[in-house]
């Protein structure tokens, strides 16, 4: 049995129909990529996954058990979400101790002090970080800090909502490096939400492509290395993601 599994989801905002009939399964300990242009509806499924849009029709259910809406608190110690702006998912005026101790606090868990210490250590931030604001911060030291809060509940699943596409290239690589050591580490299992090719190539042993709120088709990693796409809009998306060529100029 997957771990997740997620059939015929339909996601509606008001007339515009978001997400078409997806269906998709991910097993314990892998990494599935979700790509497409932007509106093709990808990071509305992790939305959805989470309680965050509207499900009108389908079932989404995680270790064979059907999500319930609301979700119930102990959804949120299994799974866990990264947002694609670390400047804008944690509060300006809240320490980093305070945005690593709320969720430790909400779901009742003892050792805070420790918990806190070890989940900086583990993205690589160390004590000096604890006490600092948002704002005193780089862009990958606080998607750093986002990881952080996403891990320590020490959930089953992230869900991973273009992660580094706000961050400078030369940052990029080590927060993909960071979730692939902890990926490998803790066991879990990622949902990746991405337009970068090359990301999902990097992250992802499966993916699915994307467009209008439809899956196109779904791919593996060694598929997608060796350009093996059956649809036209796949094959135009590895297109895109090689760049232009100046010799067309």
């Amino acid at each position: 049995m997957a771990l997740i599994e997620i059939e015929d989801l339909h996601v509606r905002f008001g007339p515009v129909h978001a997400v078409r009939g997806i269906s998709l399964a991910v097993d314990k300990g892998e990494a599935f990529g979700i790509v497409g242009e932007s509106g093709s509806g990808k990071s509305t499924v992790l939305r959805a996954i989470c309680g965050l849009a509207p499900t009108s029709q389908g079932s989404i259910r995680i270790e064979g058990k059907v999500l319930t809406k609301p979700r119930r608190p102990e959804f949120y110690r299994t799974t866990q979400m990264v947002f694609q702006d670390p400047y804008a998912s944690l509060h300006p005026r809240h320490t980093v101790d305070r945005v690593l101790s709320e969720p430790l606090a909400i779901h009742g868990f003892d050792d805070r002090e420790a918990r806190v210490e070890k989940a900086l250590d583990d993205v690589g931030l160390g004590q000096g970080f604890r006490f600092r604001f948002p704002h005193q911060l780089s862009g990958g030291q606080r998607q750093r800090v986002a990881v952080a809060r996403a891990l320590i509940l020490e959930p089953e699943v992230l869900l991973l909502d273009e992660p580094t596409s706000a961050l400078d290239a030369s940052i990029q690589a080590e927060v993909l490096n960071l979730l692939d050591r902890l990926r490998t580490e803790r066991g879990l299992t990622y949902i990746l939400v991405s337009h970068d090719l090359a990301v999902v190539a990097h992250m992802c042993e499966r993916l699915m492509v994307m467009q209008h709120g439809q899956a196109v088709e779904e791919l593996s990693r060694a598929a997608l290395q060796a350009h093996h796409a059956a649809q036209d809009y796949t094959r135009a998306l590895l297109a895109a993601s090689e760049g232009f060529s100046r010799a067309a100029l």
